[in-house]
């Protein structure tokens, strides 16, 4: 996409200053607990993947990784907005072609791994509007395959519906190594999207456990 630097991974110091705003934003809109946050690697790059519910779910996972930062995605027509862009490319947030084929975010999403940084992703490529978890589609797995990359499950749970006040469980499951996932160099399409699949089938466990007790 024009105007989007995709030469080089970097993190910057505005997502850091703006931690304490979004510990502010999640209390007003919702009641938000955090579950496993020490599964976390804290070194190291990997994909981070999770069930989609909202618009926020990036700020909101986001908030519990208080020792790494967060890379994602964005739909393309979120950069139009010039002020919109700026932030959220301060925020590690990138432009991708949704539906379609976009070599370039592509790419430049496997980098964000190989180098070290975390690439939070949606499998199921768009919002549940039954707040469930949906089938995956293949991106999750094409990815760690081409970035070597390992896997964090995470489940975005909640009972209600999105309306200010609902209360959400994020839940941080077991680390997936590389070696675990079930795919190499030599995978096929199909085998790549049974990979897609299982990663979801975890996260799916973890939402399944629902709010603590």
């Amino acid at each position: 996409m024009k105007g989007f630097d995709y030469s080089k991974v970097s993190e910057g110091k505005l997502y850091d200053v703006m931690r304490p705003v979004g510990k502010v934003l999640e209390k007003m809109l919702y009641k938000i607990e955090y579950v496993g946050e020490e599964n976390i690697p804290e070194n190291g790059g990997f994909i981070l993947a999770s069930n989609h519910v909202n618009a926020l779910d990036p700020v909101f996972i986001a908030l519990g990784m208080t020792k790494r930062q967060l890379h994602f995605m964005g739909k393309k027509e979120l950069f139009e907005n010039p002020v919109v862009k700026f932030f959220l490319s301060k925020l590690n947030g990138f432009p991708i072609v949704r539906g379609g084929a976009d070599s370039e975010a592509l790419n430049y999403a496997i980098r964000i791994v190989k180098e070290g940084y975390v690439l939070g992703m949606f499998p199921e490529g768009t919002r549940s509007k039954d707040y469930k978890p949906a089938r995956a589609k293949s991106g999750v797995a094409v990815i760690a395959k081409e970035a070597k990359a390992g896997v964090l499950p995470v489940s975005i749970y909640t009972s209600d519906d999105m309306k200010k006040g609902t209360k959400l469980t994020i839940r941080y499951g077991e680390y997936i190594p590389y070696e675990k996932l079930g795919i190499n160099d030599d995978s096929s399409r199909e085998e790549i999207r049974g990979c897609a699949q299982n990663v979801m089938e975890e996260i799916k466990k973890l939402w399944e456990m629902g709010h603590c007790e």
